[in-house]
């Protein structure tokens, strides 16, 4: 009677397990064909595969515009990161400590940039700052960022900020600390792991965000609208290439990061055996 339920069991886990191996490579094997054609001695990107090189690489050194776009990105996506970040904190903290009048509707507009699609979210940021007078540079940009991370960071610290004793912050109060000071000595110390994992998810937002960048980008432009700018060169594509490999790279070990410290963040302190 027992080998039935077992059976069902193991063949349940294979066809879950299937379905996760058919899932991830549905969305992972497309990306891996970028770092396996920047490393093809040719500018076009086709099978077969000429010969191994690391030239495309190499070519990155000399290209200053590239290097300039780069900064442009740190940048913005620092300010972005920083600030979204801090108003994220806010957030959190107002929607899991305090009960206001349509509290349920504000949070829905503090998330709403989630499923607004972005080209319409950065026409209507162009068609703002035009209305109000401001010219289009990186200033423009940062703002676009910071509305589309602060979704994102409120995110992450909600869980933060819900996952452990509100009477931590009672007892400091209680014995006679002010409001920010314990906030800074109690609150702080316990919510910065998602902290920190909101700044490098919204960095990695931010940095690799396109679209609201092509809309509110002046003549200073951030490091993908450069690289859109370059694809319309056929020699400058294997460059490409080798480019969006590093970033590639790049964001994934800080996607990795950021998550690692949200789970770290609200995983339950062990309690010591007695």
């Amino acid at each position: 009677m027992s080998a039935q339920p077992q059976s069902r069991d193991t063949a349940a886990r294979r066809w879950r397990g299937g379905y996760a191996v058919l899932y991830l490579a549905f969305l992972y094997v497309p990306i891996l064909v970028l770092p396996v054609f920047s490393f093809n001695d040719s500018i076009f990107v086709s099978f077969p595969l000429k010969e191994f090189t690391t030239k495309w690489y190499a070519q990155l050194a000399g290209q200053p515009a590239l290097f300039d776009a780069l900064a442009n990105s740190l940048k913005v996506a620092i300010f972005s990161a920083v600030f979204s970040t801090l108003l994220g904190i806010f957030a959190a903290k107002a929607m899991t400590r305090y009960r206001f009048p349509l509290q349920r509707p504000a949070f829905a507009l503090v998330m709403l940039p989630l499923v607004i699609p972005e080209i319409i979210l950065g026409l209507s940021l162009l068609i703002m700052v035009n209305r109000i007078g401001l010219s289009l540079s990186l200033y423009t940009v940062s703002i676009g960022h910071v509305l589309l991370c602060v979704p994102f960071a409120v995110a992450v610290l909600l869980s933060r900020f819900e996952g452990f004793d509100r009477s931590l912050e009672e007892a400091s109060l209680d014995l006679g600390e002010s409001a920010w000071m314990t906030f800074w000595r109690v609150t702080f110390p316990i919510v910065f792991p998602g902290i920190v994992s909101s700044l490098l998810l919204t960095f990695t937002i931010s940095f690799d965000e396109f679209i609201i960048a092509f809309f509110l980008t002046g003549s200073e432009t951030t490091l993908p609208v450069h690289i859109w700018s370059q694809l319309r060169f056929p020699q400058r594509l294997p460059s490409v290439l080798a480019l969006g490999t590093l970033l590639l790279v790049a964001s994934t070990l800080l996607i990795i990061l950021a998550e690692w410290l949200r789970r770290r963040g609200i995983q339950p302190d062990k309690q010591p055996d007695m």
